[in-house]
Formats: structure tokens, C-alpha cells, sequence
């Protein structure tokens, strides 16, 4: 076993994204979730972006609008999500989240919300300021450099 610094957090943030995406899938599955964990985070995104067009959408999560238009293209099938034009600006391509979408996206935010709550009491990380403090600098970094 390695103890080089760069190597043990390396291991420890891709076992911890990995086992987090595993466990959200298994999870959402459980809840009757039939979506992927893609869609669900398109779906999210859609929500969160103002306006939520398909390049804001893209730059939000991080792809080419290619990728999100095929997610979209899928989404729109499956009608979790609708397509409308601006009513001055025929160019202009907004989304909107269907009933069906909002019901998946609750079923997410409530599994966010046990496990954080699930973390914070097992880890009793409310009283762990130097863990957080890391972690938020950890995010800041990554928002500024990706």
C-alpha cells in the first residue's frame, strides 16, 4: 500500500465519485427511476439553467451541445421534457421539464438528502470545520481549473 499523498487521493476521489454514482443508481432504480444517471443529470440541468437552452444546458454539465441534444432528443421522447421556441425570436430553442420530470428529479434531491444527512450524522462532519474547508476548497479548485 502507497503512501504518497498524490496516489492515496487520487484512489480515494475516483472510489468515492464511483461508489456515490453506484449507490444514486441503485437507489433511484429501487424508487422506480428507470432513467440514467446521464439523463437525470441532463434533466437536472435543465432545471438549474437560466434559460435553459441547450448551450447553457451543455456548459452547465460540462459537453458538447452534440452530446446534450441527443440526450435531449431522448428525453423529449420519453417526455420527460419539451422543446418551445421565443415567441420574438424563432431561432431561440427553450426546454421545459414535464410533471413526469419533476417527479423524478424530487426522487433525486430526496436520495441526496438521506445520504447527506446519512454522512453528516455517521461522520458527525457538522463538527468537522477542517474536513469541510477541504472539500470546498477542493470544489473551487476544480470549478476554476475544469
Amino acid at each position: 500500500m502507497t503512501h504518497d499523498p498524490k496516489v492515496v487521493i487520487n484512489e480515494l476521489l475516483v472510489e468515492l465519485f464511483n461508489h456515490i454514482l453506484s449507490i444514486e443508481q441503485e437507489n433511484l432504480r429501487e424508487r422506480g427511476v428507470t432513467l440514467s444517471m446521464n439523463e437525470v443529470h441532463v434533466l437536472e440541468a435543465i432545471e438549474k439553467s437560466d434559460p435553459p437552452t441547450m448551450s447553457n444546458i451543455a456548459k452547465k454539465l460540462r459537453v458538447t451541445v452534440g452530446t446534450v441534444t441527443a440526450s435531449i432528443n431522448r428525453l423529449v421522447a420519453k417526455e420527460y421534457c419539451v422543446r418551445y421556441g421565443d415567441e420574438h425570436d424563432r431561432r431561440k430553442v427553450y426546454l421545459k421539464l414535464t410533471q413526469k420530470a419533476r417527479e423524478v428529479l424530487k426522487v433525486h434531491e430526496d436520495f441526496h438528502d438521506e445520504m447527506i444527512d446519512a454522512v453528516v450524522e455517521d461522520l458527525k462532519l457538522e463538527d468537522n470545520r477542517v474536513l469541510i474547508d477541504s472539500l470546498e476548497k477542493l470544489l473551487s479548485y476544480f470549478k476554476n481549473q475544469y
